[in-house]
């Protein structure tokens, strides 16, 4: 006999149905368009954002891309991208040598760049003629995802070499090295584990430290360093090999969380200064060094609303930043008060970005020489793939009661669902698929409890007669 439901039950999965097909409609929509021209603001494209003081040079950017199991994706390529001062596209360099991403990129005193790019084989290094695209040299190594190399001197390169998992050992052997181009040697190297609790961050894993940055400090006496996965920022002496500067510390978030590229500068004064992309927290800081000879927070900008996974932050002999606002996949230029004054679109997941005529990393004032304190907004912004679900979520929680927990998660979204989302789907379209499976999912689950003496019955018979 059939069971009549409860009208009420009716309604509530007629409200559900409904739910489903309107979060799943714009979606549909745009996979009609599959094939067809691209969206604006599709993810492969690479186009000018907000230009209220266009550039006086390029600005050059080493955008990482995204792969699967060491293939890559064509509609979310690895590349590295030339723009004008305008935000015209004036190059594309792409894959030219099997890479699979592309990290750092320097500009180097004969107008060249240096560009590190790795694949499933190595790390692949060379200096790029950018005007004939030729290699002028390139070095091939055997360490595995690279984010950073420096060049140290003529003869030396500065090498970050992370996730050196020592099978004898079951031990990290992590660490930054001189590398010798004309020996082909590493004649220097500094291993974390040696200077480290080998507790840190969990104790030892395949990727312990996630150093991610070297570069040359105090005129090429020490290597600043950063260890992502333990939330600091290090110099090393390289005669003594000590640490002679730390900012930060492992598990300490509120300092730094997962941070990327940081920079060295000093004040007229002499002070040291560090700026950073504090990238799980949304943001790029300042630090300077105060007569206690404590860091000292004295400039940030940015949050859950407006940056995703920030990894590089230049400061710029105009005193603005240049922020690579990786998970918006943009490159943006921001004053002290945190304005959008130049603005590129840089697809897929850019890394790092160089202004042409400025010196490698950064050549600008600090903060407090500039007399500019405390934390700003950033706003300006064209649109576009800024204009995302999660910086909605987080602007909108702002001053709340549920600003912490909704803007946490609203970070987290941000820097994770653009590594699944279709380059169809917007943010808002995938949000609304993300949403759909989840009302189906609960809405099955529901109906399960709710028929589960049923189920029960049916899976007996069928084990009766079976047997």
């Amino acid at each position: 006999m059939q069971r009549s439901l409860p009208p009420r039950l009716w309604l509530v999965r007629g409200v559900a149905l409904l739910l489903v097909l309107s979060l799943l409609a714009p979606a549909a929509g745009a996979a009609l368009g599959v094939g067809g021209e691209e969206p604006a603001g599709s993810v492969s494209e690479l186009e000018a954002g907000t230009m209220e003081q266009p550039a006086n040079d390029s600005t050059v950017i080493g955008i990482q891309g995204y792969h699967f199991q060491g293939e890559g994706n064509a509609k979310k390529p690895a590349r590295v991208v030339s723009t004008s001062g305008n935000g015209t596209t004036e190059w594309v360099y792409e894959d030219m040598i099997g890479a699979r991403w592309f990290y750092d990129v320097d500009p180097m005193e004969n107008g060249n760049l240096l560009v590190v790019s790795t694949n499933p084989d190595g790390t692949n290094v060379y200096e790029l003629d950018p005007e004939t695209k030729e290699r002028v040299w390139e070095e091939t190594l055997p360490y595995h995802d690279t984010h950073d190399i420096d060049v140290y001197n003529d003869t030396h390169l500065a090498i970050a070499n992370m996730r050196n998992w020592n099978e004898s050992c079951e031990c990290s052997d992590d660490r930054a090295v001189l590398y010798d181009r004309v020996d082909g040697e590493v004649d220097w190297e500094w291993t974390f584990r040696n200077h480290y609790p080998n507790s840190t961050d969990g104790g030892f894993a395949e990727d312990w430290t996630h150093v991610n940055d070297v570069e040359v400090i105090r005129n090429g006496s020490e290597l600043l360093l950063s260890p992502r996965n333990f939330d600091q920022v290090i110099a090393v002496n390289i005669e003594s090999k000590e640490i002679t500067e730390r900012l930060g510390e492992d598990g300490d978030h509120s300092t730094l969380y997962e941070q990327h590229n940081p920079d060295w500068l000093t004040t007229e004064d002499g002070d040291p200064t560090i700026l950073v992309a504090d990238s799980e927290n949304d943001r790029v800081i300042e630090y300077t060094k105060n007569d206690q000879g404590e860091w000292e927070h004295v400039w940030s900008a940015g949050s859950s609303a407006s940056l995703s996974w920030p990894r590089d932050a230049d400061r710029l002999p105009n005193g603005n930043t240049l922020i690579v606002d990786s998970m918006n996949h943009r490159v943006i230029e921001v004053t002290p008060q945190g304005e959008i004054v130049w603005e590129y679109f840089a697809t897929w997941g850019p890394y790092d970005a160089e202004r042409v005529g400025t010196g490698d990393e950064s050549n600008g004032p600090t903060m407090r020489d500039q007399g500019v304190s405390g934390h700003k907004a950033i706003y300006g912004s064209a649109g576009g793939l800024s204009a995302t679900f999660s910086s909605w979520l987080a602007a909108n929680a702002q001053g709340t009661i549920v600003e912490g927990p909704v803007t946490e998660f609203a970070g987290l979204w941000g820097r994770l669902a653009p590594w699944f989302q279709p380059v169809w789907l917007d943010s808002w379209e995938f949000t609304g698929v993300v949403g759909a499976v989840l009302i189906l999912f609960g809405w099955g689950l529901s109906e399960a409890v709710r028929e589960r003496d049923r189920i029960a019955d049916a899976a007996r018979s069928l084990r009766e007669q079976a047997v």
